[in-house]
């Protein structure tokens, strides 16, 4: 399975922070924001990954990751010209999809919760159809919303509805089998002259073949879009970071636990991040490796 991260927009309404950078750099506690969704897709297995965003901000990411070689990843990149909506990722990255089945995650969210890996892991494995994942919030008029019937099966999916079926919303992590750059190119503009995502779920949905998947109360889900939002994921990542001692996102460790990459690469980046916390957790992720390794 290929991935995207659509990293483009404006980000005004993070202004004046996004006036001189890309709302998907700016921190998240520790770490640049889109390192959160670039390790959803990691940890569902996905190596091959194009990463989209605009003219001005595209140069940042590649110098940021450059070919990913060192996660143990194949990245691209892509311009979107302009931010058209969601479902026109499909098409941008037609190329580089090939017909293959793929998934989409959002630059500017944020997922985390125990037992998250088994639920990517189902939604790479289904063969057929889409997977999404509902949320529940209190504002779902601000949303995709999903209405369900009384089994819990999808019944309509509405972008912003004024009146919402549910309060369960649609988040920004998709998953799509080898026909979906097919409906994207069906998908014509909406009223607000943009391609959306919801349209392209409604034709999986009618096709009988959309998957709704729940994320529970052990769940937290951030779309960070506004300051907000920000700094409410960057105190949920702190908290949990503190607690916990360890670090959600840290993508060198996620790349190592996979086997993607080697013990001395791992060693490399922490030495390159230096004093700084990233780079000590890093030598206790290597740490504690061979200690695991010494008792097993």
């Amino acid at each position: 399975m290929k991935g995207i991260i659509l990293a483009g927009g404006s980000g005004t309404r993070l202004n004046p922070l996004t006036t001189v950078t890309s709302k998907q750099l700016l921190p998240v506690y520790d770490k640049p924001m889109i390192y959160y969704p670039l390790s959803v897709l990691m940890m569902a297995g996905i190596r091959d990954i194009l990463i989209i965003s605009t003219p001005d901000d595209l140069p940042n990411f590649e110098r940021l990751f450059k070919s990913g070689k060192h996660l143990g990843l194949n990245l691209s990149y892509k311009v979107q010209p302009t931010p058209n909506g969601l479902a026109q990722a499909f098409v941008l990255g037609e190329e580089f999809i090939n017909g293959e089945a793929c998934a989409l995650v959002l630059g500017d969210n944020i997922f985390y919760g125990s037992g998250l890996g088994g639920y990517l892991a189902t939604a790479v494995q289904r063969a057929r159809g889409a997977t999404v994942f509902g949320y529940r919030v209190e504002d779902p008029e601000r949303f995709g919303v999903v209405e369900f019937d009384a089994s819990g099966k999808a019944l309509s999916i509405e972008e912003k509805p004024r009146h919402p079926k549910s309060n369960y919303c649609v988040t920004g992590l998709y998953f799509y089998d080898e026909r979906v750059c097919e409906y994207a190119k069906r998908v014509r503009p909406s009223e607000r002259g943009e391609y959306e995502i919801t349209d392209l779920n409604k034709i999986y949905l009618d096709e009988g073949d959309l998957n709704v998947v729940t994320l529970g109360r052990g769940f937290a889900w951030f779309d960070t879009g506004t300051v907000d939002s920000l700094f409410d994921a960057s105190e949920f990542i702190r908290v949990v970071e503190s607690c916990q001692g360890v670090k959600i996102a840290s993508l060198e460790e996620i790349a190592y636990t996979q086997g993607w990459i080697a013990e001395a690469q791992v060693l490399e980046a922490a030495e390159k991040y230096g004093k700084a916390e990233y780079g000590q957790y890093l030598y206790k992720v290597i740490e504690s490796a061979r200690h695991e390794a010494i008792r097993g």
